[in-house]
This record gives structure tokens, sequence and C-alpha cells, in this order.
């Protein structure tokens, strides 16, 4: 089953099996979550505490929480954030108090205000986006064997 993702009045892309969104509509940047299993917080909902596992979450409402998830996280343009969001990719439309880290990339349209770090191997930036915080692109350092030799 397929559901019509929009932020704000302007389609994103379709949540199935597979979750694809698309800034702006454009089909170079996809989000694919690493699991099949997507949760909605939907607009109206507050959910508080600490948010852990795989999957993939749409937030439409408030969450007030840090997160370690293994998989992404879409805030809708109606989404709040408060707290760390640690996941494998981040799209962000709403708004986000705290740091969003991830070893993918992060996606930042233009109806977004962040204030906080964003640290991610890839980030892209939307005219019109506020962001009140450093932005850091990272590297995975690569792994150096070092063998003694015998004589």
């Amino acid at each position: 089953m397929a559901m019509k993702l929009l932020i704000g009045n302007v389609p994103l892309g379709t949540l199935s099996t597979r979750q694809e969104i698309s800034m702006a509509d454009n089909k170079s940047r996809r989000s694919t979550g690493a699991s099949t299993q997507t949760t909605i917080i939907g607009e109206g909902v507050k959910v508080t505490g600490t948010i852990s596992g795989k999957g993939s979450f749409v937030v439409c409402g408030v969450v007030e929480s840090d997160c370690d998830l293994d998989g992404s996280v879409t805030l809708a343009k109606e989404g709040h954030w408060k707290g760390t969001i640690r996941a494998t990719e981040v799209i962000i439309a709403g708004q986000v108090e705290g740091d969003v880290r991830t070893d993918g990339k992060i996606e930042v349209a233009s109806t977004a205000y962040i204030r906080g770090s964003l640290i991610g191997r890839k980030i892209a930036v939307d005219e019109g986006a506020v962001i009140e915080g450093e932005m850091q692109m990272v590297t995975t350092p690569e792994v150096v064997n070092l063998k003694k030799e015998k004589a």
C-alpha cells in the first residue's frame, strides 16, 4: 500500500515498502529506509522519551526525545523535534532544537528551522532554510592495518 506524503502543499514522494522522499521533486536525492517498517507520528501527537530501533520515522507531530535509529527520519513541515537525532538518513522540513548526526546524508528543506549542529557525510540545504548552528561534513576514516614483518 502506498501513501502520498505532502509537506505543505508540495508532494514530496510516496511511502511504500521502500521509502522514497524527494526534496523539491529532485530525483537525484532519495531517502531509502533501512527497513520496510515505517512509523508515522501524526500531527497533534506528542512523543516523549528515548526512541531507538530499526525502521523509518515520519514525524508530523511533536517529539521531545533523543533517538538512535537504524533507518531514516523525515520531519515534515508541521513537525517539531526537541533532542538529538541519530539516524541513517535525515530529511528536515520542520523545526529541530538539537543536534542531527548521521553517517549518511542530511537534507534540509526550505521550510526548515534548525537550532543545533548538523553532522553527516552529505548535507544538502535548500534556499530559505534557517540553520542556527554549525554544519560539519565527515568521512569514515580508512582502516590502516599495520603488520610487522619478521626478518
